[in-house]
């Protein structure tokens, strides 16, 4: 059997035709044949497909003689959390995130919720899968149905100081994805401890048949929802996630959406502000913010890293860095396993609004203004690397700073831009930045002159 549906980071892939059952089951005993794990914890989103493909995976875990912690509907980091935190060898979490409805997928770790990738795994556990010739084991695997939830909820809860919350009032969009669960949980923390913060609930009740649509917030076609909900509450602070919560997407009172690259450098002022001597680590999409927060607290070092988990992870758990950040909305906690949440950034920003007294918007709005950006701009190219070559060829004359470390930047002095391709869908992905400038059409001449070069419709 030929098994298509391994990506560079996860399993992901088209039901029926590169994902169904029998595919779930063989990399479930894939994964016990390779690790041989006592136990692991399973969890799935709450697509229509998860739950039957988890009961593949879990019955090819039993069968190749894996105990199995089955955690029910969950978000991608509650199975990465139960993995670094519970006696288990490891986790996979049925999900295709954003994806359309006819696709699903799965994130699988190992002890201490390290990442299985194409380099360090996924591979083999293809090869195992497409094989089929499996071992036989000395005894077949148990499940044990666990709630994972009251373990998280304090876990996220030590992240914040509740005692010091000031009265906001909470926008949250769940999209009907596996995120509801949690707010609720986490509402009820606060409301035993008379925390004064309300929370607005739309799109909250889970729902695999997505009638608002697949939960991905960072499309601009999907953020009037959250935006004008904002408006008409009046909220201090909207949020929203995408399907199985591991990227959370915030707005202003003002109801303006934040871009994901100046939460990290908030939530890199968040941790420095209480211990200057830690290290920051960031994509290379964008940099110039990130690098200008870190710079102001004294011994604190930022380190650029690879765009994607498996990367970053590895990177924070070489240099011991306390937080990570790229600006597709992924962050990552040392203190979480190195692992990425949805949930712990929403909780240190109203954290740091409590104790600054202030509104998202005075906090961000001097960074977006001293560092416009153009946000992530994807192109369909036939020949990324061709297009690549072209873009750099057009500006050898002005001489840019090259860095290779992923796809290519290009630093001009008072304006940078990154190019890339996809490692997840066939694209080529753009970056642009600018410093603080007169010129107020030097941004979007930027944009379009380099969308010209790329010659491609945007995606």
């Amino acid at each position: 059997m030929k098994i298509k549906c391994i990506k560079a980071y996860d399993i992901r892939g088209e039901l029926g035709t590169e994902l169904n059952e029998e595919i779930a089951y063989r990399v479930g005993r894939a994964y016990g044949d390779l690790y041989q794990p006592k136990t692991i914890a399973v969890g799935c989103d709450i697509r229509l497909s998860s739950e039957s493909l988890k009961q593949a995976t879990i019955k090819g875990l039993n069968d190749a003689g894996v105990d199995v912690l089955d955690l029910g509907m969950t978000g991608t980091e509650e199975v990465y959390f139960a993995a670094f935190h519970l006696d288990v060898q490891g986790g996979i979490e049925i999900t295709a995130s954003h994806n359309p409805m006819n696709y699903n997928g799965m994130k699988l770790v190992r002890e201490n919720a390290r990442p299985i990738s194409i380099e360090t795994g996924l591979k083999d556990i293809q090869r195992i899968a497409e094989n089929g010739d499996f071992k036989t084991p000395t005894k077949t695997g148990k499940t044990t149905s666990y709630n994972i939830v009251p373990e998280y909820v304090d876990h996220l809860m030590s992240y914040i100081d509740i005692t010091q919350l000031q009265p906001l009032k909470l926008l949250v969009n769940a999209g009907n994805g596996a995120a509801g669960h949690v707010i609720d949980e986490i509402e009820k923390r606060f409301k035993q401890n008379n925390v004064p913060v309300t929370f607005i609930k739309i799109n909250h009740e889970a729902d695999g048949n997505f009638p608002n649509g697949i939960p991905n917030p960072i499309l601009l076609e999907n953020q009037g929802v959250t935006r004008d909900a904002v408006l008409a509450h009046q909220a201090d602070l909207g949020i929203a996630w995408d399907g199985d919560f591991d990227r959370c997407f915030l707005f202003d009172e003002t109801g303006q959406f934040i871009e994901g690259y100046y939460i990290v450098g908030l939530l890199a002022a968040a941790f420095l502000t209480k211990s200057s001597q830690e290290k920051i680590v960031h994509d290379p999409r964008l940099v110039w913010n990130t690098l200008d927060v870190v710079s102001q607290y004294d011994g604190s070092v930022a380190v650029q890293s690879k765009s994607g988990h498996a990367f970053i992870k590895d990177i924070m758990r070489q240099e011991n860095a306390i937080y990570g950040g790229e600006m597709s909305a992924h962050h990552y906690f040392r203190d979480f396993g190195y692992c990425d949440s949805g949930m712990i950034p929403w909780l240190l920003v109203i954290d740091l609004l409590s104790k600054k007294q202030t509104s998202l918007s005075t906090l961000v709005n001097g960074m977006i203004a001293k560092y416009p950006c153009s946000g992530e701009i994807n192109f369909k190219v036939e020949d990324s690397q061709k297009t690549i070559q072209q873009v750099l060829n057009h500006f050898k004359d002005q001489s840019p700073i090259l860095d290779h470390t992923d796809g290519i930047s290009a630093d001009f002095g008072d304006w940078r831009f990154n190019i890339r391709s996809s490692n997840t869908e066939p694209l080529l992905r753009l970056n642009i930045e600018i410093k603080q400038n007169e010129d107020h059409h030097k941004l979007q001449n930027a944009i379009d002159l380099l969308s010209d070069l790329i010659q491609a419709k945007t995606y």
